[in-house]
């Protein structure tokens, strides 16, 4: 089976498996969180991975740079509103700090991506 460039990213990896943390977490948000917080953050975790996918599929650097950026602020996102999360009391700040470490991961990787792809602009 063909495997496509984005499966490859260490990245991505790891942002699949915070979408899967994400999933659980969420699980145990209150029912009336459903369509509202719950469904925002699952909905942020997931445009994550697919603004990486999409970028990796880009030819121009231009356009994998604007994609990794994009994946970055949904990532910000995520972490925006698991912070408001604890504030409500849906989760405890041992699991916003276990996912917060994996953010903090992720975004120093994404960063990295992104700045390799404007560095090849200049080339």
């Amino acid at each position: 089976m063909k495997v496509f460039s984005f499966e490859s990213l260490e990245v991505w990896k790891e942002v699949k498996l915070l979408t899967k943390e994400i999933y659980i977490l969420t699980k145990k948000f209150p029912d009336s969180e459903k369509f509202g917080l719950v469904s925002q953050i699952r909905r942020a975790t997931v445009s994550v991975s697919s603004n990486i996918a999409e970028g990796s599929a880009r030819n121009s650097a231009k356009d994998q740079a604007h994609f990794y950026q994009i994946a970055f602020s949904s990532l910000m996102e995520v972490l925006s509103q698991l912070l408001i999360s604890v504030e409500l009391n849906f989760i405890q700040e041992n699991e916003l700090q276990l996912q917060r470490e994996s953010i903090s991961n992720i975004a120093f990787k994404l960063n990295a991506l992104r700045a390799a792809s404007l560095k090849r602009l200049k080339n």
